[in-house]
């Protein structure tokens, strides 16, 4: 059965990585995941979703949630493999085609022993994670009210194939992403005395930004301002009239992001001022941190321990979640799955090792039979 599985699963991972589809646009994947999920008789939710799927197997009053994510990013595979992606600048470079794949076969193999489930698990395949949305999205529909824990997955290319990684409280980083127009005055390049040049401005913001890590927050807090685009002007003889700026900010502290925020604002407040231009800031505030409960976090690392998977307690990731938005509503652990690297996430050339599929739906199976066992005993 093991080999069987494992073949299917791989041809899925296939299909899914060849033909993959960016945030709030999974309408193929969706329907392919809906396909094999029926054929196997598991039970698809009608919910009011445009993307993305949950699933329900087992009955009973006890329930927890598996979460896989299933969109794609908007970049140019690099990949030397026969089922590289058919869709011209998109590729699954963060793996979630490989999460989708673990999470159908968990639904299966629990499907398999659905009669000795001690309740429900609810699968969800949720859309638009990489926008920080699609957590939300699955939230409003109310599909998770009563849900007792909920634990999702993430590749991790700088584990080694196969490893379950997890830790107890902030486990990746809260996200937001700023962007800052500049309006000034334009002129010839030949007499900047008769405009207001963005351009400084520009400068000076990059240069005081620096500062807001380095002297304004304290050293024992991981945070990180990075700006990562900036554009102005058409040509060599010019002084532009506008310069634009973006970037992101990450944080594992909500005091501490809340400060880097105003911070910001600060500082564009007295520049404006200092150099007579306009300034708009536009800030999005993203996924906060994923903060996993010390409990569960623990179970996740027994469990894999238990059925003789490598498992390590991690160090903390930069990188955003939107994760972290069912657990405000619920106690329950973000996993990380070692897949081999040596590519990061978001790289072209990022590449999963697809021998990690199957035993990450046995681990994703024993996993969420045993939460609902420890859950039946706590409340028996």
């Amino acid at each position: 059965m093991s080999h069987h599985l494992e073949s299917y699963l791989h041809q899925v991972f296939h299909e899914l990585h060849q033909y993959p589809e960016l945030s709030n646009h999974e309408f193929k994947t969706t329907k392919k995941l809906k396909d094999e999920l029926e054929k196997h008789h598991i039970n698809v939710l009608d919910l009011p979703l445009k993307t993305g799927i949950v699933v329900e197997i087992g009955q009973g009053e006890h329930s927890i949630a598996l979460r896989g994510d299933i969109d794609a990013l908007p970049i140019q595979e690099q990949v030397d493999v026969y089922y590289h992606s058919q869709e011209d600048g998109v590729m699954h470079a963060c793996g979630h085609d490989f999460h989708a794949t673990a999470m159908l076969g968990a639904a299966i193999l629990l499907k398999e022993s659905e009669h000795k489930l001690k309740g429900r698990v609810r699968i969800i395949f949720q859309p638009a994670e990489e926008v920080g949305t699609g957590a939300l999205e699955i939230i409003q529909t109310g599909v998770l009210e009563n849900i007792q824990a909920i634990f999702g997955i993430h590749n991790d290319p700088t584990l080694a194939a196969g490893i379950i990684g997890c830790k107890a409280g902030a486990l990746t980083a809260g996200v937001d992403r700023f962007s800052i127009h500049i309006q000034a005055k334009g002129t010839h390049a030949a007499r900047p005395q008769d405009g207001n040049d963005p351009l400084i401005v520009l400068a000076h913001i990059i240069q005081v930004f620096q500062t807001i890590i380095s002297r304004r927050i304290n050293s024992s807090e991981n945070a990180v301002v990075s700006l990562t685009q900036v554009h102005s002007g058409t040509t060599w003889n010019i002084i532009p009239d506008t310069a634009f700026l973006e970037g992101t900010v990450r944080t594992f502290n909500t005091h501490v992001r809340e400060q880097i925020a105003h911070e910001i604002r600060q500082i564009l407040e007295g520049i404006e001022k200092t150099f007579a231009v306009n300034i708009h800031l536009d800030w999005q505030a993203g996924p906060p941190s994923v903060m996993n409960d010390a409990n569960w976090s623990s179970f996740a690392l027994e469990v894999a321990q238990d059925h003789q998977f490598d498992c390590q307690t991690i160090e903390k990731s930069p990188i955003g979640e939107d994760f972290s938005f069912y657990q405000e509503k619920m106690d329950g652990a973000f996993i990380m799955i070692g897949s081999g690297g040596p590519y990061p996430l978001h790289h072209p050339k990022f590449k999963i090792d697809t021998n990690i599929i199957l035993p990450s739906s046995i681990y994703l199976a024993r996993l969420a039979e045993r939460a609902l066992i420890f859950i039946d005993e706590q409340q028996s």
